[in-house]
């Protein structure tokens, strides 16, 4: 059974093709580095249907968008319409460019190479890209049922910018931006954004896809882990070594930081050897000559086993007490549900997660306290009874405003 592709569809594509920008890198080699895409929703989705449409993880997608994975059922909140999701992706080298090809999509009864371009995918690609990377001969037909690769943009730039650690990540133009508010919004300048995408000039129209540069985190993990080329993005978080450790990076630093996972079970032992410490646990203690800290940090996963490494130090000062990233619930067209969750604060977004244990002597005493790294926690809900207990229909009234669509199409 074949469905018919509109020729004036087509067209339309192809003149969108050659008008928009993309960032292309080229590449040689078969290396591989993790990346990200920027997906504006085109419809109301659970965050697993997401995860499934993209073939990653429910959980890394969390850690990307730096949602709390206590959260109840995170995994299962509906996702409003417009919502821009960081999607998790692996960058590849094929024929030359970098590209993401790791996931395909089953065609279904009325689809389009337009409508999956743009209403499945969010016009991160073109009908013609998924055209020219499934050899279709003929492309006003698509079988129904074929499996079709989606070839999805991507960039490592040897995951540096200026020398630094760095996630790329592939960002859809949308209508009233500029190189200035991405800039802003990502943590860059105009400068950098020209020097990474090669623009001779800050023009940029709606439907260009840019690279943008993320600060991040690298790891020096064993090279045998599996885990080996961790790089987190600055804010975010990953879960590794089977969903037994959840590594962030900053917000005050951009040193790897990984302690047990919230949800973490049957895992090997995380405990450094000849120390009672576990990973992610810091002790420091205050002498005449500078402080001693002691640090249990994660050194890879090999062989279903957490390797450990006891790191000590003699510092000018005392270290402060490390700050998790910021998670928040994940974003849902639902009203919370009245009963308190255990997740961090989506009713007061400033707060951060708890970090894992650690002590401090104060200056000129001695003596250290060691206490076990326990990951972020979760906070309970502030709000008054009163609000616990809106109408349903009032409810529905103060939640309109966020299903209006402003997105570009």
């Amino acid at each position: 059974m074949r469905v018919q592709l509109m020729v004036v569809v087509v067209l339309v594509l192809i003149v969108r093709g050659v008008n928009s920008k993309s960032t292309i890198e080229p590449c040689d080699g078969h290396d591989t580095c993790s990346s990200l895409l920027l997906y504006p929703l085109p419809t109301d989705l659970k965050l697993s249907e997401v995860a499934t449409r993209f073939q990653v993880d429910p959980v890394a997608l969390l850690g990307a968008n730096a949602f709390d994975m206590s959260y109840s059922d995170a995994e299962n909140q509906i996702i409003p319409a417009n919502y821009m999701l960081q999607i998790p992706t692996t960058c590849q080298c094929v024929g030359g460019i970098r590209k993401s090809v790791s996931t395909t999509y089953k065609v279904k009864a009325a689809d389009t190479l337009s409508t999956i371009a743009n209403n499945v995918f969010g016009k991160l690609i073109t009908a013609g890209q998924i055209k020219d990377a499934n050899r279709i001969t003929s492309p006003d037909v698509v079988d129904i049922g074929e499996s079709l690769v989606i070839p999805l943009p991507c960039n490592c730039f040897n995951e540096s910018d200026n020398g630094l650690p760095a996630v790329f990540l592939s960002y859809l133009v949308q209508r009233g931006d500029s190189l200035l508010s991405i800039a802003m919004e990502y943590r860059t300048t105009v400068t950098d954004l020209m020097t990474v995408n090669s623009l001779g000039s800050s023009l940029i129209a709606p439907g260009d896809i840019l690279a943008v540069p993320l600060s991040a985190c690298s790891s020096n993990i064993s090279i045998k882990s599996a885990d080996r080329n961790l790089l987190v993005a600055n804010g975010s978080y990953a879960i590794t070594a089977s969903h037994c450790l959840q590594c962030s990076c900053g917000p005050r630093d951009l040193d790897l930081y990984c302690a047990p996972a919230p949800l973490a079970a049957s895992c090997s032992s995380m405990q450094c050897k000849n120390n009672n410490l576990m990973v992610g646990n810091v002790t420091a203690q205050q002498t005449s000559g500078g402080c001693n800290v002691t640090k249990c940090l994660y050194n890879g996963y090999v062989n279903n086993t957490i390797l450990t490494l006891l790191e000590n130090s003699l510092q000018p000062q005392c270290p402060a007490e490390h700050v998790l990233p910021t998670l928040t619930r994940p974003p849902s067209t639902l009203p919370a549900p009245p009963v308190e969750a255990p997740s961090p604060a989506a009713l007061s977004p400033g707060r951060s997660a708890s970090s894992p244990g650690r002590s401090t002597s104060g200056s000129g005493t001695s003596g250290s306290v060691e206490v076990p790294a326990t990951g972020p926690s979760g906070q309970k809900s502030t709000a008054p009874d009163s609000l616990k207990c809106i109408s349903l229909a009032s409810m529905l009234i103060l939640g309109l405003p966020h299903l209006i669509h402003f997105g570009y199409w």
